[in-house]
């Protein structure tokens, strides 16, 4: 269980500083997977040759192997932040991203599109690193708030992304992989002279090998079944957000015909949406309502969002789902306040690292499921229902929605 150390000021000018510049990493870290989403399906089909349905299962495939890679990263990354400090391990991963986008940039083939994924999956677990900070820095009354601003900074990221990213892949879809890697270096060159270190030296612990690894963070967390019951319910709602992380191209090429700029300005959309709700909407959301109901607060937005996905009859159904999921990025950031209440000082790291490969198993099961369920469904053969990996996200969702109730209700307090 945390307690607030006198030097976490969440108001102090140098606090919010440091916080800033961690949610300037996020954004473009996050500005830079979003540059290659619109280019996707058009660069598989040019590198294999393959039909709509097919490449979106393979880029399923592309998915999983990001998503293994940061499962079995997450744990390691948030261990060593805890061991050697933020500020080097956030570094040293964008650095290592970006080149990860010079290597996609230049694939001849798809499995040199493979190969970048997997180191880009590696070093996207800086997420572990990055959101560690706010707990170093803040009070725990502050951190729902100061999680809400780093999502909404990632959210950003998706504004000038995929807007950015359907402009340029209009011009070739290499040009994408080339402005995401420029962008990770810049972030690399400012942190390098402006980013501070945020975990003392006496909060530190030794890394451990069996405990930097999915299973024995996992391990570490069942320690306390509060928190482990909240990663169950995380990995329920990253699963069922897998439909639209790994069919919304696909489905709205197929549905509606939109081309690279409509996927690029719709996810824009989303992501400037969801920075507003997250950034400026959940530390006010838990400041009235408190965390508990905040948490709740976002299913009853997110499951009218997936049925209009599933259903849409045109565009607008998809612009209205659009703007009611948005609100449900509420719910995570202050379940990660009232996780971060009942773990350690010197294991915040490991939680984070915890949170991040609980997302990413998602990440491994989910496209494969998603993609799956809309290749089946998507095909000339059999019933014609593209819509099926969003009403599949909405039963996963109640069940979500059912397991959260029944743990805030036996929460004590921290």
């Amino acid at each position: 269980m945390t307690t607030a150390s006198p030097e976490m000021g969440a108001e102090t000018g140098a606090t919010k500083a440091t916080l800033g510049f961690v949610a300037f990493i996020v954004f473009v870290d996050m500005a830079g997977v979003g540059l290659i989403i619109p280019v996707m399906p058009a660069l598989l089909k040019n590198l294999t040759g393959e039909s709509i349905d097919r490449t979106a299962e393979i880029g399923g495939w592309l998915i999983f192997a990001y998503a293994v890679m940061q499962f079995l990263f997450a744990p390691i990354i948030g261990g060593l932040s805890d061991r050697y400090g933020r500020r080097p391990v956030l570094l040293v991963t964008l650095f290592l991203l970006g080149i990860d986008y010079i290597i996609m940039a230049l694939a001849p083939d798809l499995w040199w599109l493979f190969a970048g994924r997997i180191l880009s999956g590696a070093m996207g677990a800086s997420w572990a690193a990055a959101n560690s900070c706010v707990a170093d820095v803040a009070t725990p009354e502050e951190r729902g708030k100061y999680f809400g601003i780093l999502g909404g900074a990632g959210a950003s990221g998706f504004v000038i992304g995929p807007a950015v990213g359907g402009v340029l892949g209009s011009y070739g879809d290499r040009l994408p992989f080339v402005a995401a890697a420029v962008l990770c270096m810049i972030g690399v060159a400012l942190g390098y002279l402006v980013l501070r270190e945020t975990l003392p030296a006496n909060k530190r612990r030794q890394f451990a090998v069996a405990r930097a690894n999915p299973f024995g963070t996992i391990v570490q967390m069942a320690k306390t079944p509060v928190v482990l019951a909240f990663l169950c319910i995380i990995f329920l709602m990253q699963l069922a957000s897998q439909s639209t992380f790994s069919v919304w191209a696909y489905y709205n090429v197929l549905a509606f015909g939109w081309d690279e700029i409509e996927i690029g300005l719709s996810v824009a959309l989303y992501g400037l949406l969801l920075a507003i709700v997250q950034g400026a909407l959940t530390g006010v959301s838990i400041a009235r309502f408190g965390a508990k109901a905040t948490c709740m607060l976002g299913f009853l937005f997110a499951i009218p969002a997936y049925i209009l996905f599933a259903f849409a009859p045109g565009s607008w159904a998809m612009i209205i789902g659009i703007v009611l999921g948005s609100f449900a990025g509420l719910t995570f950031p202050a379940m990660q306040q009232l996780m971060t209440e009942r773990i350690s000082d010197d294991a915040q790291g490991e939680l984070q690292g915890a949170i991040a490969s609980m997302v990413s198993l998602t990440s491994i099961v989910g496209p494969i499921v998603m993609t799956g369920l809309f290749g089946a469904f998507a095909d000339d053969q059999g019933l014609f229902f593209p819509g099926a990996p969003f009403l599949l996200s909405v039963v996963i969702l109640f069940v979500a929605l059912a397991g959260l109730r029944w743990n805030l209700r036996r929460m004590q307090p921290a």
